[in-house]
């Protein structure tokens, strides 16, 4: 295991130019779209109002026309139709397993395409979405890693991915309903674990997630939001005072020679740095614990004294483990561990008073397990290659 990988952002690949016309109100937090409704002729006496409204219909209710917003009159809806679009990603494709795992490919400003996964469960529903178009982290066993990150995404095309999904679940209100009105939330869920590393984004992720936790439109706790990152240490704190979500961590490894190679980010921040932050972390943030992702790996990091480590290593952290068996993907240079040595190294950890949960995997069959995320037209275009090298071209 040699790790190429790039272990900081690569912000040269980032700027890009912005959508031309109209601007888009989806992905603005309330005091930019205060600001854009003033300069678009709002009198700043009736912003905040305007705010408002714009804000339940887009978010509570779902709606998209400006024409349905019937508690604003009809000048002001045309000047909003002249000023102003409602635009969410375009679906490209919608696959679901056999398990009910729903997997969206999604395209963005600029004809690029990210995956958004919906995993629904007896007691909750949970939207798996991504952050950037490809990573610059290329931890050895993700699959979406191997793709080269593109862009950040912006608070639109973040947002963007959750409506598309409760569009996709008919999950809107009715007028005169509540959103809990119908039963639980079929999307009850957010987890910040698809494409990219949240917290190389994070002005744009924050931004995105202050929308969903808005009480007056999507309305999700942050209890029900959590963000996964690879140990991106000094924002960590900044995700505590900012956003205060859950928050994950794709630990993986127990000394930092191993953990170096499988998350190369952890040349620049080990282990021990990575934990101080940690530690810190949930009474800042007034988290009820953190959780630890470690995905399992025949003979790479799934021994009895990985596990002992493991247990060493969190002590004085309120934590539980994410046990992940190892969603193989094609040319992996990984294979799963067995469900033998998975049980053990879980029963290790459950007996020094941690839950260790193992993960069951989702939506193996439509590749939209735990780092399997792979943009269709990165696919396609290695696909080609393959071909091109087996007829000798």
């Amino acid at each position: 295991m040699t790790a190429s990988a790039p272990i900081t952002q690569d912000v040269h690949t980032i700027p890009r130019k912005l959508a031309e016309g109209p601007q888009n109100l989806i992905g603005l937090t309330r005091d930019q779209m205060r600001d854009a409704l003033i300069a678009a002729g709002t009198p700043d006496k009736q912003a905040k109002m305007r705010v408002n409204q714009l804000w339940q219909w887009l978010y509570h209710w779902g709606v998209r026309d400006f024409a349905q917003m019937t508690n604003l009159a009809k000048d002001y809806r045309a000047m909003l139709d002249r000023t102003f679009v409602i635009q969410l990603p375009e679906v490209v494709t919608r696959q679901v397993s056999t398990d009910g795992t729903r997997k969206y490919l999604v395209r963005i400003a600029g004809g690029h395409e990210v995956e958004v996964v919906y995993i629904p469960e007896e007691d909750r529903g949970t939207l798996c979405i991504s952050s950037q178009v490809g990573c610059t982290l290329t931890c050895s066993f993700c699959h979406t890693g191997t793709q080269k990150l593109v862009r950040n995404l912006t608070p639109a095309e973040i947002v963007g991915q959750i409506l598309i999904a409760r569009d996709d679940l008919g999950e809107w209100p009715q007028p005169g309903q509540g959103t809990g009105d119908n039963g639980p939330r079929m999307l009850s869920n957010i987890v910040l674990m698809g494409m990219g590393e949240p917290l190389y984004n994070f002005e744009n992720v924050r931004d995105a997630m202050k929308i969903a936790m808005d009480g007056e439109g999507i309305a999700l706790s942050r209890r029900r939001i959590t963000l996964s990152t690879s140990g991106v240490v000094p924002e960590i704190a900044r995700t505590a005072q900012e956003i205060g979500c859950q928050l994950a961590v794709s630990f993986h490894a127990t000394t930092d020679e191993v953990r170096d190679k499988l998350v190369p980010i952890n040349k620049k921040w080990p282990i021990a740095d990575l934990l101080d932050a940690l530690r810190v972390y949930p009474k800042v943030s007034n988290s009820e614990r953190i959780t630890f992702e470690y995905v399992m790996l025949d003979g790479v990091n799934d021994s009895d004294a990985d596990a002992h480590r493991l247990v060493k290593l969190i002590e004085g952290i309120p934590a539980k483990i994410n046990l992940i068996p190892f969603n193989e993907w094609p040319g992996a240079p990984y294979k799963r561990s067995s469900g033998n040595r998975i049980h053990a190294f879980a029963d290790i950890i459950y007996k020094a008073g941690y839950a260790s949960p193992v993960r069951k995997p989702r939506g193996e069959d439509i590749m939209a397990a735990c780092g399997q995320l792979k943009s269709e037209t990165e696919r396609v275009r290695k696909s080609r290659k393959q071909v091109e090298a087996d007829a000798g071209l």
